[in-house]
């Protein structure tokens, strides 16, 4: 059974950084199509970004281009989310999920999903 477990979230003001990380357990990491989502309230869940097994591609929502990267580390079976140039809008819980078909993760029906992080933004 697949564990995704994250971590890194908090508060930052406008401008700012954050790391989020996803450490998965239970199966081998390069099987998997990695995600973050993010939902805020009163909104739909929104896709974030993904990265193909063993980082071989990566593909990103509208909003965060040019600000968020996702990464792995291979040796500790983790993803990373680097969010750079922190906007207030970015605030949401944040989940980490994987599938071992890219296009789940693509259509936000993963087969595992994280517990989220919070993530809030000051102005």
């Amino acid at each position: 059974q697949v564990q995704l477990v994250e971590s890194g979230g908090g508060l930052v003001q406008a401008g700012g950084s954050l790391r989020l990380s996803c450490a998965l357990s239970g199966r081998t990491f390069g099987s998997y199509t990695m995600g973050w989502f993010r939902q805020a309230p009163g909104k739909e869940r929104e896709f974030v970004a993904l990265i193909t097994p063993r980082g071989s591609g990566t593909y990103y929502g509208d909003p965060v281009k040019g600000r968020f990267t996702i990464s792995p580390d291979n040796a500790k079976n983790t993803v990373y989310l680097q969010m750079n140039s922190l906007k207030p809008e970015d605030t949401a819980v944040y989940y980490c999920a994987a599938d071992d078909r890219s296009s789940k993760v693509v259509a936000g029906t993963c087969d595992y999903w994280g517990q989220g992080t919070q993530v809030t933004v000051s102005s």
